[in-house]
């Protein structure tokens, strides 16, 4: 119950960031409550500092041979249509860098097919330290795509890490 307390929280703020034309219809099209980590342990906190109160912990044990070794993911589970405009965002910051390092690159924040070829939709980096940060991805669908054939995946394994992470939200806001 805490948790979607939490997301309910985050869940307005995004809110006030997406234009006034999709704030009457905002659609979230995955489950923010439902992340999956894989490659790395992972567990619920409080920190008041994030919006809601709560922070998923994901400690990265070493660099991976590939960024992919370890990631944060949320399924879309709604269809979107060619043309729609996703966004995925979500609130992140580095809680402990490799070799003390305060900063670091996630170079790969993505809304992907979730299958493969795992071909991504559109993607960025997003540069991270110890403050928390909203990053906000945004692409433009090319075509259709039924429901569960996505995700919005965050690569973690560019080092040893622990990287804290809020909900993940992905919103469908729409033709234009």
């Amino acid at each position: 119950m805490k948790l979607r307390a939490w997301l309910a929280g985050l869940f307005l703020s995004l809110l006030s960031l997406a234009p006034a034309s999709a704030q009457d219809g905002l659609n979230i099209i995955n489950d923010p409550g439902n992340p999956q980590v894989m490659g790395a342990s992972a567990r619920l906190r409080d920190d008041p500092a994030v919006q809601g109160g709560k922070a998923l912990r994901i400690q990265v044990r070493r660099k991976g041979a590939n960024p992919w070794d370890a990631t944060a993911q949320t399924a879309i589970d709604q269809p979107v249509k060619a043309g729609d405009q996703l966004m995925f965002a979500f609130w992140v910051r580095l809680e402990k860098g490799e070799g003390g390092a305060t900063t670091t690159t996630l170079p790969y924040n993505a809304v992907q097919l979730s299958a493969a070829p795992y071909t991504a939709l559109f993607v960025s980096p997003a540069e991270i330290g110890p403050e928390w940060k909203l990053v906000e991805v945004r692409g433009r669908m090319e075509a259709d795509h039924p429901a569960g054939t996505l995700n919005a995946t965050i690569h973690l394994a560019t080092g040893e890490q622990t990287v804290d992470l809020g909900p993940m939200f992905v919103v469908n806001l729409g033709q234009d």
